[in-house]
C-alpha cells in the first residue's frame, strides 16, 4: 500500500518524507548526546531555529539574541510562551556600543556586513532594503549573566557572514561552550565574511572538532553548494 501512494503523489509531483528528516534526527542527538541544557541562539530573526528545537523535543533553556526592532518584536512574542524561552534586544559581535545593520527584503539575511552580488544574485529576496542602528555586545560580557557556572551550553551563530565577529567576542566564553553550531560560507557572500576553511581552522584552534555538516543554501540555476552548517563539538567532551 505504501508503494501505491509514493507513486500515485510522484505523478503529482510530491513525495512523502521521514519527518524530522536525517539532518534534524542528528540535530537532535548531538544535543542528547552533548547533555546540552542551554542554547544560545545568536540571530535569531523572529525565533524559527528555537521554535524548531522545541519540535525536536528539546525543553531546556533558550536565549535568544535578535537586534532588529521589527524581528524582537515578534521573536519576544513567541518566547513569552515559554517559560525557559528568553529574548535580548541586541547583536552579538568582538565589540559593544551602536552600529547599523543592513535590513533584507526577507529579514533573516540581514547582517551588519554588506552584501556581495553572488548572494543577492542566488537569493534576490534578499537584497537590502533600508539600515537600522542597533546595539552590540561581547559575549563575554554577559555569559556570567545568563549562563549557569555549570550549564552544558551549545552556541548557534547565525549572523550572515559576522559569525567570526562574534566568536572574536568570546574568547573567554568559549572555554566553557561544549558546542558550536554556525553557517560557514564556501564562497564569498558577505564583504569581508571568513569563509569556510578558515572558520573551520579557527575553531579547531580553540578546542573543538568538526562533528557534523548540513547543506544551507546553493544556487538554484547551477546547483552550486554555498553555504553549509557547521557543527563543532568541544574535543574530549
Amino acid at each position: 500500500m505504501k508503494g501505491l501512494i509514493h507513486k500515485a503523489l510522484k505523478r503529482t509531483g510530491r513525495q512523502i518524507i521521514e519527518y524530522p528528516e536525517a539532518s534534524l534526527k542528528r540535530h537532535a542527538l548531538i544535543l542528547k548526546s552533548q547533555q546540552i541544557d542551554t542554547i544560545l541562539d545568536i540571530g535569531a530573526n523572529t525565533g524559527q531555529y528555537a521554535a524548531l528545537m522545541r519540535e525536536l523535543g528539546y525543553g531546556k533553556k533558550i536565549i535568544s539574541f535578535e537586534p532588529m526592532s521589527a524581528a524582537f518584536e515578534e521573536l519576544s512574542e513567541n518566547a513569552s510562551k515559554d517559560a525557559l524561552w528568553s529574548a535580548m534586544n541586541y547583536a552579538l559581535g568582538d565589540q559593544t556600543g551602536k552600529t547599523k545593520i543592513n535590513v533584507s527584503g526577507n529579514s533573516y539575511s540581514s547582517s551588519i556586513l554588506n552584501m556581495l552580488p553572488s548572494h543577492e544574485e542566488s537569493a534576490p529576496a534578499s537584497k537590502y532594503v533600508k539600515q537600522e542602528d542597533i546595539e552590540i555586545k561581547r559575549l563575554d560580557d554577559v555569559f556570567d549573566d545568563i549562563c549557569d557556572s555549570d550549564a552544558k551550553v551549545m552556541m548557534k551563530v547565525d549572523t550572515q557572514g559576522f559569525e567570526k565577529s562574534v566568536l572574536d567576542g568570546a574568547s573567554h566564553s568559549l572555554g566553557k561552550v561544549n558546542v558550536i553550531e554556525l553557517e560557514m560560507s564556501l564562497v564569498p557572500l558577505y564583504e569581508n565574511g571568513l569563509l569556510y576553511k578558515e572558520m573551520i581552522a579557527f575553531i579547531e584552534g580553540s578546542g573543538f572538532e568538526l562533528f557534523s555538516l548540513e547543506h544551507v543554501f546553493s544556487n538554484p540555476t547551477t546547483g552550486q553548494l554555498l553555504q553549509v552548517d557547521g557543527v563543532f563539538v568541544r574535543k574530549n567532551s
